[in-house]
């Protein structure tokens, strides 16, 4: 049994083996960078939640598996402040997407002001933080709880909601 991740970000790699071999043990893990099809960085809750669903059936499309998984991250404004979003889609080999959001926490205004302008989070966060590629390890979630949610365990929550979604999905059939 194959389960497909549409990356190879570290980090949403390890949450999704973290979760789906709880409930998949024999499973074997294929990452494939599949595009989100959506801006670099997304800007709305809407057009991550999509790069996570153009990631998840572009993946059931070119491989076949039991399922694959698409994550994205993205930022969202709301009342003039901005937050980080995240979502996950799994799309089955029937065509079945489910999806399911994450954990929000807004952003400092220096930052925001850059993503305005059309600069992307990790790059921002990299210069903000002195650090390389921060978006493979704790993300801007991690640096704005003082590590005690990083970008993996982020992610690992919405694999519980996917998972939950589809092995619920299996009962009502």
């Amino acid at each position: 049994m194959k389960i497909l991740i549409g990356t190879n970000n570290r980090a949403k790699t390890k949450a999704i083996k973290a979760i789906a071999s709880i409930y998949y043990p024999e499973a074997s893990f294929i990452n494939k960078e599949v595009p989100s099809l959506v801006s670099d960085q997304p800007m709305s809750n809407e057009e991550t939640r999509q790069g996570a669903i153009n990631r998840a059936k572009q993946l059931m499309e070119q491989s076949d598996g039991l399922f694959g998984i698409g994550l994205e991250g993205g930022v969202q404004e709301i009342g003039g402040t901005m937050y980080i979003c995240n979502w996950g889609a799994l799309a089955t080999s029937n065509g079945v997407v489910f999806t399911a959001t994450g954990a929000g926490i807004p952003l400092p205004e220096e930052i925001a002001v850059q993503l305005r302008e059309g600069a992307e989070l990790g790059p921002v966060m990299d210069v903000y933080t002195s650090k390389n590629d921060i978006r493979q390890e704790e993300g801007a979630i991690g640096v704005f709880t003082n590590g005690l949610i990083t970008r993996s365990t982020m992610f690992e929550h919405i694999m519980y909601l996917l998972i939950g979604q589809y092995e619920l999905s299996k009962k009502l059939l």
